[in-house]
């Protein structure tokens, strides 16, 4: 796994774009603080950019240095859940103009994901995550590469 993170790393810190395995979906993601990487993750999707994406972050800690105020409900919900789960917060700092909802919100999911996990920490910024398909179609389960 660790080829993998390597190349991924480098993928994000050159702005571009990865399709990698998520708690929910193969996901295709990007650096969450890069506008123009995020843009081109609206346009491979085919997708409105008033449609929010979901951003991704490794831990509490990392969730606090972009959001200003967590509820204790929601850290109530997100130490029970046994499953990904994704809340909008109010307000994010330090991710991309682009991926911030028109009412200054953003989802944001605490990974389980064991590459997730280990990709976001050692890239110390949150990362994009959205389905692997264009806006409105079926995401695929699996992928074929060509040689």
């Amino acid at each position: 796994m660790s080829t993998e993170i390597s190349n991924s790393l480098e993928v994000l810190k050159n702005g571009g774009l990865l399709l990698y395995p998520t708690d929910t979906v193969w996901g295709i993601g990007c650096d969450a603080s890069n506008e123009a990487a995020v843009k081109k993750i609206y346009e491979l999707k085919q997708r409105d950019d008033s449609k929010a994406l979901v951003c991704l972050v490794s831990d509490l800690e990392m969730l606090y240095r972009h959001i200003k105020f967590v509820p204790d409900a929601v850290l109530n919900i997100l130490n029970a859940a046994k499953n990904p789960t994704t809340v909008i917060y109010n307000e994010p700092s330090g991710v991309a103009k682009n991926l911030v909802a028109q009412n200054n919100s953003l989802a944001i999911r605490i990974v389980k994901n064991n590459f997730c996990e280990n990709l976001i920490n050692q890239f110390g910024k949150p990362i994009v995550s959205t389905s692997a398909n264009i806006s409105g179609e079926t995401t695929p389960k699996t992928f074929v590469l060509d040689k």
